[in-house]
């Protein structure tokens, strides 16, 4: 089994998924004719982005903790398909809720993407790209994002 190619096509999903809520966004600020108008769940997603791709460039140009173990000298900590994903694909959980009216539909997506999350990771250490603790340092600062941006929607939505 390709495992590089399965997380590839699953990291790939997950910009898919998260092209959706781009989409949304970009249809609330033309028809609200406002960026303040548009959701605040939306807006603020572009927090924790930032973060994933600032953490990428500091691990990968700038401090090199680990090389990934199949021998390609390239750096490996922290593992970014799975930050990036997990990043997303949780995002995309908490986000659910507010846009998808079906209970059943919004559980199921969730279900897919925990599939999906668990997946990735095992598919980075199988397919000798990555070490477990490169998976469990992209886990971690996909749940540094995620929790940062859940504590400022929350607060900013009993504002």
């Amino acid at each position: 089994m390709n495992w590089d190619l399965i997380s590839d096509i699953i990291l790939i999903a997950s910009f898919a998924l998260l092209g959706v809520f781009v989409i949304l966004g970009l249809y609330q600020l033309f028809t609200r004719k406002s960026l303040f108008k548009v959701d605040h769940r939306l807006l603020w997603m572009i927090l924790p982005l930032a973060l994933m791709v600032i953490i990428y460039i500091v691990f990968d140009k700038l401090i090199v903790l680990n090389v990934r173990p199949n021998g390609s000298g390239e750096a490996s900590f922290p593992s970014t398909h799975v930050m990036v994903a997990l990043t997303i694909f949780s995002l995309i959980a908490l986000n659910l809720p507010y846009y998808v009216k079906s209970r059943l539909a919004w559980t199921s997506l969730d279900l897919a993407m925990l599939v999906l999350s668990v997946l990735i990771c095992a598919g980075r250490i199988l397919s000798g790209m990555h070490w477990w603790s490169d998976v469990l340092g992209g886990i971690v600062f996909a749940m540094i994002f995620v929790s940062i941006y859940y504590l400022i929607t929350r607060r900013k939505h009993h504002v």
